[in-house]
């Protein structure tokens, strides 16, 4: 049965039972503190878990796409050494909120396993929680009495809280667990020795395929347990293992999930594929790493994720890097490659995940644009392993950090390099040094929040700040203070609030809460996933009182004004540009608006100028803003309305348009009431970001007046220096002319009196302890002249040692140059500037040859030159 099939069959089997099957979330989480990316396919059910929102049906299911590289077993180094752990891999799951439980979630799980898709019953070993005193928590004998319906005892296994019982995180709902493990080992190795004995054991025949998690407790912040009101099932079944398991593979790479893939890299390298597991095959591991590696790749780019330093793009760069690297050190791939999986990628993923179909030249440029610049980095690092100076063949740890973090080299690429020097590595130094990184970064990330304190027992908060910059009666439903890097913060969540929460891009309103007498300030108010939290600069003395809410109006309305300018300004690109350009981010404040956009070249001034005439032209007519606030999703489809991939919408959106025919986006953002309001628009700044990405920042009203009226005071002061000649242009180009030519003839008088210098210089050269010596402060004030004069002065004289000291820029500056013959009489250019750079309280370095140095101490120039003889 091909992999589609198995796919659809859940699908099916589920739709019968009442569930309804809904789409993926994006890969990248958005309005979750806690999390980069999706994990799990219960992470965009969270909401439902804590009671934050309801449902759209009390049974759910789907396939989830989920990206892991750190915890157990998701160690990223280790991806591709073993049969069955990817970075990015799906999750099949069925869900009841408060509907069905146990009895009903175990029998379907074995009715579709064993009679659906015809799976082995005496290969499946069941495991439950053995409970935990500590906790207090009894065995979940509930669950073993439904299971025994289904299989023996003896092959239903107990284990403690690490892997029976599952928590959402350090707090939230949590509960037991019972898993599904399949023993794929031959009859004979099943003979020899009992699957009981090897589960939870690492063994890669016999693995979990399937976790039905019964949540029914709520984990405190003190670590406590309390019973949730209703009990839910959440269930995850990792997608490549079934797969393995019904094409009766011992190795997810080797099902058709992979095998294309992997078919594709033999025909490229001509290496042949041979499903080896230890370190004897590297051409097998990295064709593992590439096939798992491009699949996290391109499905985060299409949800919205550019490869970047910092945060998840960070991790999408080092695993997409990791893949180069293995190509690069095990394929003998010198040119990029994986950007050409990414077409197969789409089509095998056309009918489930269409997004990366629909956007597959963007990510394969994206990700060929990544590939090229990062085995240029790699080029460099081996130039720079080169230049190592190793003492007694042992690479220091910290350099063998440095190549992994600085260049990407990771330690088993180092140490295959050093072994070709036949150079040993320092591991545990690289390690210490790699474990302090990842201490600073956990340290970074401390943060420890506080239960909820709840007030009201009310689920729902309403948000009027589309109506509404004020409301007079606002209750607090629950606070929490959360401590991070030492700091605390305090939140609340109101019952409802005209605030609106950053999203979409746009910040969060910021505003007052006044308390009767006592006025609290809203610093900033953002989501957590659902949930609208106000983040407050103190709790407030009375909690029990209602509060009025009142919004920072001027902000809110510059925002806006932003916002609405943005809608306009992607519409005009489009116009511009073409159908190609979709959003690929944007930042809306009340100062400034910055937008990016998918488009391969810089923009032409030309074109740029078309835009902001475009825009300009929709703010004066003063188009009437046309909100549907509540309308279905697939009424907005066929009314046109621009959808962002990576956005995760529900059944029902809202639509906001200016002219039906110009500008229809899915937004749940403010805006203004008709686009007069926006008064002016300008673009100050546009140019890539990455890869086939643009980026343009623009303002509006007050910021673009005040810009345009500063540039034209530029212009009229530069007019007045010109005696306001009318074609100013034109005269600064003719100045701009004359001082070209003007710095030509200094040049060239500068050569003229470098040339006089030479001879005066070679008749002072001097001979101390059997070396020709020259020591001279020279009057040029260009390094790249005094450099020049050296170099000749040593290719006339030969055999000779120059130091000279200039003043240049207000600066001291050294230079040396030994001939080639001196450096075998131990004299190095580079030694003897660091010895003599301390007298012009500057640094510097160089080679044996040549070595220079900058300082700020001008009069200590004679002193360092005086400092040479005693050095030679």
């Amino acid at each position: 049965m091909r992999s589609s099939e198995i796919r659809q069959k859940f699908f099916d089997f589920f739709e019968e039972k009442g569930h309804k099957i809904v789409p993926s979330a994006p890969i990248v989480v958005k309005n979750d503190p806690t999390l980069m990316f999706t994990n799990a396919g219960m992470n965009q059910f969270k909401d439902f878990f804590l009671g934050n929102a309801e449902p759209s049906s009390v049974r759910i299911a789907d396939t989830q796409k989920c990206l892991r590289v750190s915890g157990k077993h998701n160690d990223l180094e280790e991806v591709g050494r073993d049969s069955y752990h990817h970075t990015m891999f799906e999750m099949l799951g069925n869900w009841s909120f408060g509907d069905y439980f146990k009895e009903e979630a175990i029998a379907w799980a074995w009715e579709l396993l064993t009679k659906v898709y015809g799976l082995d019953p005496e290969r499946l070993y069941i495991t439950v929680f053995e409970g935990d005193p500590k906790e207090k928590l009894e065995a979940d004998e509930e669950s073993v009495d439904i299971w025994k319906a289904f299989v023996p005892k003896d092959r239903i296994l107990y284990f403690d809280r690490k892997d029976n019982f599952w928590e959402m995180g350090d707090t939230g709902p949590c509960g037991p667990c019972s898993e599904i493990h399949i023993d794929l080992r031959s009859d004979a190795e099943r003979a020899e020795k009992s699957a009981q004995e090897l589960v939870n054991m690492d063994h890669p025949q016999v693995v979990e395929i399937w976790n039905l998690v019964f949540i029914q407790f709520n984990r405190k912040a003190n670590g406590s347990l309390e019973n949730l009101p209703s009990k839910h099932v959440d269930t995850g079944m990792g997608f490549e293992r079934l797969v393995m398991a019904m094409q009766g593979k011992t190795s997810n790479y080797d099902t058709d999930v992979f095998s294309s893939f992997i078919e594709k890299i033999e025909s490229t390298t001509g290496i042949k594929y041979t499903s080896k597991y230890d370190e004897s095959s590297m051409t097998d591991i990295a064709m593992r790493v590439i096939v798992d590696h491009v699949r996290a790749v391109s499905f985060t780019i299409a949800d919205g994720e550019l490869p970047s330093n910092t945060g998840a793009g960070y991790v999408i760069r080092r695993i997409l890097r990791r893949a180069v690297r293995y190509y690069y050190s095990f394929l003998n791939i010198k040119e990029p490659f994986i950007h050409t999986l990414v077409p197969i990628l789409a089509e095998r993923f056309t009918q489930v995940f269409p997004e990366l179909d629909k956007q597959k030249d963007f990510v394969k440029k994206v990700i060929l644009e990544e590939e090229k610049s990062f085995l240029n980095t790699l080029s460099v690092g081996l130039k720079r392993i080169d230049q190592l100076e190793v003492r007694e063949d042992l690479l220091d740890g910290n350099v063998a950090f440095e190549l992994y973090d600085t260049y990407g080299f990771p330690i088993d690429l180092t140490m295959l390099i050093a072994e070709e020097k036949g150079w040993k590595v320092d591991i545990p130094g690289f390690q210490a040094a790699l474990n302090a990184q990842k201490s600073r970064g956990r340290a970074d990330a401390q943060r420890e929040t506080g239960d909820w304190t709840e007030l009201l027992d009310l689920k729902e908060v309403i948000f009027t700040g589309y109506d509404t910059l004020n409301e007079d009666s606002v209750s607090v439903i629950k606070y929490r203070t959360i401590k991070e890097k030492g700091k605390e913060i305090y939140q609340l969540v109101l019952n409802k609030t005209p605030f609106y929460a950053e999203g979409g891009g746009q910040v969060g309103d910021s505003g007052w809460l006044k308390f009767g007498e006592e006025t609290i300030k809203v610093i900033n108010t953002k989501k957590e996933n659902d949930l609208i939290i106000h983040f407050v600069n103190k709790i407030p003395g009375d909690l029990s009182i209602s509060a009025e809410a009142k919004v920072d109006a001027k902000k809110r309305k510059l925002t806006e004004n932003n916002h609405s300018a943005t809608h306009l300004m992607h519409a005009a690109l489009r116009a511009v540009l073409g159908e190609h350009v979709q959003q690929k981010g944007s930042l809306v404040k009340d100062s400034i608006l910055r937008f990016d956009f998918s488009h391969f070249q810089k923009l032409s001034t030309e074109e740029l100028h078309k835009v902001e005439t475009i825009v300009n032209k929709r703010i004066r007519e003063n188009i009437v803003l046309k909100e549907d606030r509540n309308i279905p999703i697939e009424e907005a489809k066929k009314a046109g309305a621009m959808m962002l991939f990576g956005e995760k919408y529900g059944e029902s959106v809202r639509m906001i348009s200016f002219n039906k025919d110009f500008s229809v986006e899915l937004c749940g953002g403010c805006h203004v009431p008709a686009t007069g309001y926006i008064g002016l628009f300008k673009i100050k700044s546009e140019g890539a970001i990455a890869a086939g990405v643009r980026r343009i920042e623009a303002i509006t009203s007050e910021a673009a007046e005040a810009f345009v009226n500063e540039e034209i005071a530029t212009l009229n002061a530069v007019r007045a220096q010109f005696k306001n000649q009318k074609d100013i242009a034109s005269q600064i180009a003719a100045l701009h002319e004359q001082n070209k030519q003007l710095q030509k003839e200094l040049d060239k008088f500068q050569v003229e009196k470098a040339m006089q210098l030479k001879a005066e210089l070679i008749a002072k050269c001097t001979e101390h302890n059997g070396v020709k010596l020259l020591t001279e402060k020279i009057n040029l004030p260009d390094a790249k002249l005094v450099k020049t004069l050296l170099f000749n002065l040593e290719k006339e004289v030969g055999d000779i040692l120059i130091v000279a000291g200039f003043e240049a820029k207000n600066k001291a500056n050294l230079m040396v140059m030994a001939s080639k013959s001196l450096t075998d009489k131990e004299i190095h250019a580079g030694n003897i500037i660091k010895a003599i750079a301390k007298h012009i309280n500057g640094g510097g370095g160089g080679q044996a040859t040549f070595a220079s140095a900058g300082g700020t101490k001008i009069e200590g120039i004679e002193e360092a030159l005086k400092a040479v003889k005693d050095l030679v």
